[in-house]
């Protein structure tokens, strides 16, 4: 048998540790001195160590794990769930943020959690390739590579605002799940006057939202929050 667990840096282990919890890790071990260290795990098996680094510095971690999971939308639950209790919403931009389950260009349906030192936790399922699909089906994958799984933001944004205006003739049903997931990046990179356009862009669809109701209630919250707090 061969168990590996990864540990991940950070600037200070309290600095990571709430999050942790939030998620329903459980501290198994701590040291504090000479070298600070962290052991967290969940009850379903997976376990996450961590360092602290002086001098650690978030906006250059590189670190990444890869989680697979058989069904990624109940794990998305359960970390959204507490999330929204620790913070009071969920965080959908800076750091920590989640993002929400999707299929990738390439790559199988899932989702990234991104913690307070800037360590990604890419969690996946099984081995779908998210090559197949409409026109815009394509446009939807090819932005979620980007702007999910590479975290490039703004590429992911150009190529939705590209595919929406390429395939202008497309559906109200076609063009609704780019136009919710545009609104989710908008909010993430800061621009929110850009994000509340796209959102009255989807009041004004002849479709049924209720598949994306409650990602467009969180954007629109977020959006209100940041309001009132300027």
């Amino acid at each position: 048998m061969i168990r590996t667990i990864p540990a991940l840096p950070c600037a200070e282990l309290d600095h990571v540790l709430p999050f942790y919890l939030a998620l329903g890790f459980r501290q198994t071990y701590r040291q504090d001195r000479p070298n600070p260290y962290l052991a967290l795990s969940r009850a379903d098996g997976c376990e996450l160590h961590f360092f602290g680094l002086p001098g650690f510095d978030p906006e250059a971690n590189w670190s990444s794990v890869i989680i697979q999971v058989d069904d990624t939308l109940v794990l998305f639950e359960e970390f959204a769930a507490g999330l929204r209790s620790h913070y009071g919403k969920l965080p959908l931009a800076g750091l920590p943020r989640i993002t929400r389950p999707r299929l990738k260009q390439g790559t199988a349906r899932g989702f990234s959690v991104v913690d307070p030192a800037a360590n990604w936790l890419r969690v996946t399922a099984g081995a779908e390739d998210g090559g197949e699909g409409s026109r815009l089906e394509r446009v939807l994958l090819n932005a979620a590579r980007q702007g999910d799984s590479h975290g490039d933001v703004g590429t992911g944004i150009s190529i939705l605002e590209n595919g929406l205006r390429r395939h202008a003739d497309a559906s109200d049903q076609e063009r609704l799940p780019l136009l919710s997931y545009l609104a989710e990046l908008l909010v993430r990179s800061g621009a929110p006057d850009r994000a509340r356009s796209v959102l009255a862009e989807i009041d004004g669809l002849s479709v049924d939202t209720a598949e994306v109701a409650a990602e467009l209630a969180e954007l629109r919250a977020q959006l209100s929050r940041s309001t009132h707090s300027t």
